[in-house]
């Protein structure tokens, strides 16, 4: 496999599509991006009635990418601490306790609601499945994808205590999602085995609170190295080598490498490190630096997406599956999220219909198809890798385009 041959392909379509979106759509960056793609894979589908030519070497280089590797081993770290690094601390500080509701009550919850009513809605279509397989589309589908959310929001005009809860949220519960898929998978691989409830506790806690504290760690060394030199290229240095041996160190020690760079960004980013760590030369080279490369990933990522429509496997269930799915997972999105917003909406001010808004706001991405990608064969990987697709598909151009009228329609007149 020439890597950089693919690499240079897909950054090369992530120009193109990018100017063309930037010329003519004018459309969020991630929202235009994917739907440029889903046209241009849907003409080369098209062609490939008259001549296949185009579609075979696509559909082959798409196979040869191993998108859950990509995304999961590699572009997820960078994409989650630049996303980290800007995003405002003290205001998150603020909203920590609903934002830890939502990212762990909330995912298991919608898990367990997502799950039983898809095998139901299987059932009803005359599918017969094992209901652990069910629970597995239920953690793949119910994290809100911060790579998709970051970039929407933006855009979006939300109230700022609103845009904290959405996106605090979105950072945190993919990686809480990702260790639920994980235990969920190594149940559902080894059926009729005793599972013994400590070693899941154990799993989870290990991969969660021990990512939080290697990135506590991470951060404060990188924190400690920035403030004691006054040097932005070395500083710069300093913050992609905090990513990029954070992560190998988070995969050697099976802790959730999402979740530490999310805290090491947090670490880095906030106002008080920011002032005491940074010039305002370093400041500017760095943000610049890390939001430089969140566009050029979020490119190369949501082409990907769109061309994975290359490889799926349609046959009418599937689709009809999907399609049934997308209902079900926003209202079993909004029913995990009303508990935690009843319980903190008297103690924090809360915006009118915060569970609506981000029930709506909640938009699947790269995570949800990367995971479904790990299923295997026997648990119906083709039928859960459509009906994902389906549902991210229309959650970024859909709810992404629509995102900011539903802001407006329920908060009218106000000034975010």
């Amino acid at each position: 496999m020439d890597y950089y041959a693919i690499i240079a392909g897909l950054v090369l379509l992530a120009a193109v599509f990018g100017y063309i979106n930037a010329r003519f759509l004018k459309l969020p960056t991630t929202i235009g991006l994917m739907l440029v793609t889903i046209l241009y894979t849907l003409a080369v589908l098209g062609l490939s009635f008259f001549d296949d030519t185009l579609l075979k070497v696509e559909a082959r280089l798409i196979k040869e990418i191993d998108f859950e590797a990509v995304l999961m081993d590699y572009m997820l770290s960078f994409l989650l601490f630049a996303g980290a690094l800007h995003t405002n601390f003290d205001e998150l500080k603020k909203q920590r306790w609903p934002i830890i509701a939502f990212a762990t009550l909330g995912v298991v919850t919608s898990t367990f609601l997502i799950g039983t009513a898809t095998y139901y809605l299987l059932q009803l279509l005359g599918t017969e499945i094992n209901y652990v397989y069910c629970l597995l589309f239920g953690a793949m589908i119910s994290p809100t994808d911060p790579i998709a959310v970051l970039g929407i929001l933006k855009q979006a005009n939300a109230p700022k205590k609103l845009e904290t809860k959405i996106v605090g949220e979105s950072l945190f519960n993919d990686g809480v999602g990702v260790v639920l898929f994980l235990t969920l998978f190594e149940i559902a691989s080894a059926p009729g085995a005793a599972i013994d409830p400590l070693d899941i506790v154990k799993l989870f806690g290990q991969e969660v609170f021990g990512g939080l504290l290697l990135g506590l760690a991470v951060g404060w060394v990188t924190y400690w190295l920035m403030k004691s030199i006054n040097d932005f290229s070395v500083e710069v240095i300093i913050t992609l080598a905090a990513v990029m041996v954070g992560t190998v160190v988070a995969t050697k020690l099976h802790l959730s490498a999402p979740l530490a760079m999310v805290m090491a960004g947090l670490m880095v980013g906030n106002d008080r490190a920011r002032d005491s760590a940074m010039s305002e030369t370093t400041e500017l080279y760095v943000d610049k630096f890390w939001e430089l490369i969140d566009i050029l990933l979020n490119a190369i990522l949501f082409v990907l997406i769109g061309m994975e429509m290359l490889i799926l496997t349609y046959e009418g269930n599937y689709v009809i599956a999907g399609l049934l799915s997308i209902p079900v997972v926003l209202l079993c999105r909004h029913i995990s999220l009303w508990l935690p917003v009843k319980v903190f909406e008297r103690k924090l001010e809360f915006v009118n219909n915060t569970h609506a808004i981000m029930t709506w706001g909640g938009l699947r991405g790269g995570i949800s198809i990367a995971l479904a990608l790990t299923l295997t064969g026997e648990m119906n990987r083709e039928m859960f890798l459509v009906m994902t697709y389906v549902v991210v598909v229309f959650s970024i151009l859909v709810q992404g385009l629509t995102i900011e009228k539903v802001i407006r329609r329920f908060l009218p007149g106000r000034d975010a």
